[in-house]
């Protein structure tokens, strides 16, 4: 039979092996926590340190935009400037037609008429029993033809006048009688009121829109 001091040994080695059992899970689990936090650290000063570069990275994007903005407006402008410099060199050359119009010309009668044009003439002359007939420029397409008039200086009488002159464009032009006539005057810009003359004769006026690109002004105004 185990003796009393026996037994104390025993469960003082017991207690012994179980303190420092315990005690190296302790440091094991301390060790754990203390990385875990050095880790968090790091991670929060990674993510500090990401959300400055954001932040900075961000004004470099504004600032760019910004830039980009001020460049378009600065090219757009130099635009408009060299489009005024290019149309009164052109109205000083008679060459409205060659130099705006004709250049816009199918661009514009695809998006508004759906017309793919197939002739396009300009200074078309007809003669008939003596009497010449001109107009300054034609374009067809399957369905439609264009009778196009240009003038440097756009007024009221001229409506009237190009109005007038239609009346007749089937009489020295019968092979378009099959197709719809749209009228058209060409000029480098026009008066609010010729445009709202023009839009109530069935006329399409065509100049620069803002200076940025030619344009049928009144479109909608006529648009069936």
């Amino acid at each position: 039979m185990q003796t009393v001091e026996e037994r104390v040994y025993r469960l003082e080695k017991v207690l012994e092996d179980f303190i420092l059992s315990v005690g190296i899970e302790f440091n094991k689990l301390y060790n754990s926590q203390m990385r875990t936090e050095a880790e968090m650290r790091a991670f929060k000063e990674e993510m500090r340190a990401f959300k400055d570069e954001m932040k900075a990275f961000k004004e470099e994007m504004r600032a760019f935009k910004d830039e980009m903005l001020e460049f378009k407006k600065n090219q757009e402008e130099e635009n408009r400037r060299k489009n005024k410099e290019w149309s009164n060199l052109a109205k000083k050359l008679g060459t409205l037609y060659e130099d705006l119009i004709a250049p816009a010309l199918d661009s514009v009668l695809s998006k508004y008429f759906n017309c793919e044009a197939i002739l396009e003439g300009q200074r078309m002359l007809r003669r008939k029993k003596g009497e010449n007939y001109e107009v300054d420029a034609i374009a067809a397409c399957k369905d439609k033809v264009f009778m196009i008039e240009v003038r440097s200086t756009p007024r009221i009488q001229y409506i009237d006048e190009i109005k007038e002159k239609s009346q007749r464009f089937f009489e020295f032009f019968p092979e378009f009688k099959t197709k719809k006539l749209y009228l058209i005057l060409g000029s480098i810009t026009f008066p609010e009121e010729v445009i709202k003359y023009a839009s109530k004769q069935g006329i399409y006026v065509m100049g620069w829109r803002n200076w940025d690109y030619m344009d049928i002004l009144n479109f909608e105004e006529i648009r069936e």
